[in-house]
């Protein structure tokens, strides 16, 4: 099953930890962890420094209460009914329906795989590349 909800690109927590000592609580501490997601992977922030990502898991996996701070998604997909018209507007521009995607990565400079997976302003992009190249 595809999945197009919007992902999240970074999360930033608030992490309350008690320390204990034999049951009695020797001290507390509270730390704001962020993860971040990039093209070469996880990153994460541990009160603003930079951090090992399994020292921000373990502070997450240690905490009593973790407190969602922010959350930054990715773009939405514009999905398969919004993609099916883009596909019937380029038929009617007279592009060929075996070279949509094709179109599509031309005017989007990236290669385009499903035009359902494309964002709102990358679908506007190809729009306005549409228009351009193209008489109604």
């Amino acid at each position: 099953m595809n999945d197009t909800a919007p992902r999240a690109m970074t999360r930033t927590w608030e992490a309350h930890i008690t320390y204990r000592e034999c049951s009695v609580v020797t001290g507390t501490a509270i730390h704001t962890v962020t993860l971040t997601s990039t093209a070469a992977g996880i990153e994460a922030d541990i009160d603003g420094e930079a951090a090992e990502l399994a020292c921000a898991v373990s502070i997450l996996g240690a905490a009593d209460t973790l407190t969602l701070i922010s959350e930054t998604l990715e773009a939405a997909p514009i999905g398969k009914a919004r993609a099916s018209k883009l596909h019937r507007i380029m038929a009617r521009y007279g592009v060929p329906s075996g070279e949509h995607y094709a179109f599509a990565s031309a005017a989007l400079d990236a290669p385009v795989y499903s035009l359902a997976l494309l964002t709102e302003p990358d679908a506007r992009a190809v729009w306005r590349f549409l228009q351009q190249t193209h008489a109604a």
